[in-house]
């Protein structure tokens, strides 16, 4: 099969985040990551071109999947492969959008990203096989992904056996106990001490390191961000009340207060009587605008963004942080304030 693979600008070889905001471009051949995969598949697929986007632009570009895909018909691809994105954020977003693309587009496609990945729910039905969490399983990550083209090379359909972790059919078999049976001896197990015997699975919860804190508060712009559903009055845009699938942006330069009447939170999961009679104590904006006065910060952002986190799942909440940090990031913005209900 000819194959076009496809990295961030960091694997790529053209710079870390000086370079995220890079658009699309065509490499010749393999790059980075593609070598060693060009080596596992040997003689019987090629990989004709690399193609590479910057992490910040792919995330937060609504046609750098277009682009990509463009480029990766005029190279003559049969088959997309993405990755591996491993915990990357933004590049795992750019991975599955630009598989789903050409999926959608009847080009076959793979990516490759760690289970926890926020991209991950953007890759619609296209495959997605099993990454490590970061580059140290590089070459473990690169036989599973090769074992998986070698396969769809034959027109079979990933399954779990072959690492997927994106959409997998679920293959039924029969066991000798019942459920009534398999409860009782569950809970019996449980009575006896034994704590991890399960069928139903549950994901942990994960563990966020926090950031360094500003140097310099004085002298850098600030951002307000909140999931508190804060818009403006009778929310024109219509965001969601709960189970959010999308987030917006407000202008608030030359604002000095959130008033009453103007602003509102349509938030379905408290009660808004208080907030609404004071959008400020979701938004603290006027608050920001004191510390501004004060020269304890630099520049407030001159828009606040804002999405509900009443019942939206965490895959998606992942996904608006990823984007937010990007927005944020291209804007200049060293710190953000993200109020929460």
């Amino acid at each position: 099969m000819r194959i076009v693979h496809y990295v961030n600008q960091f694997y790529a070889g053209l710079g870390g985040e000086e370079a995220a905001g890079s658009g699309p471009r065509v490499l010749d051949g393999t790059v980075g990551p593609g070598r060693l995969l060009a080596q596992l598949l040997g003689d019987a697929h090629q990989i004709v071109a690399t193609i590479v986007c910057g992490d910040d632009y792919a995330a937060s570009t609504d046609a750098a999947a277009a682009e990509l895909l463009e480029m990766t018909r005029d190279a003559g691809a049969e088959l997309l492969v993405a990755g591996p994105a491993f915990g990357s954020g933004r590049y795992g977003l750019a991975c599955a959008r630009l598989v789903a693309a050409a999926q959608a587009a009847g080009l076959p496609a793979l990516a490759a990203m760690h289970p926890d990945n926020p991209g991950l729910t953007e890759a619609g039905a296209a495959p997605v096989v099993a990454a490590g969490a970061t580059s140290r399983q590089m070459r473990p990550t690169l036989q599973t992904v090769a074992a998986a083209i070698e396969k769809l090379a034959t027109g079979a359909t990933l399954t779990v056996a072959d690492g997927r972790v994106a959409r997998a059919a679920r293959t039924g078999r029969l066991v000798e106990q019942r459920a009534a049976a398999r409860a009782v001896e569950l809970v019996l197990r449980r009575l006896a001490g034994e704590r991890d015997l399960t069928e139903v699975p549950i994901g942990g919860f994960d563990v966020v390191a926090p950031s360094a804190p500003v140097e310099a508060a004085a002298s850098a712009t600030i951002a307000l961000v909140t999931e508190g559903a804060v818009v403006p009055a009778g929310n024109p845009d219509r965001l969601e009340s709960a189970r959010a699938t999308r987030w917006l942006r407000y202008p608030i330069e030359g604002i000095d207060s959130l008033a009453s009447g103007e602003w509102e939170s349509v938030d379905g999961g408290f009660a808004t009587t208080a907030a609404n009679a004071d959008p400020n104590r979701v938004l603290p904006l006027d608050a920001a605008r004191t510390l501004e006065r004060e020269g304890t910060i630099g520049r407030l952002h001159n828009e606040f963004l804002v999405t509900v986190g009443n019942g939206t799942p965490v895959a998606t909440a992942r996904r608006f942080g990823v984007e937010w940090a990007a927005e944020l990031r291209k804007a200049g913005v060293q710190a953000a304030i993200l109020t929460a209900t």
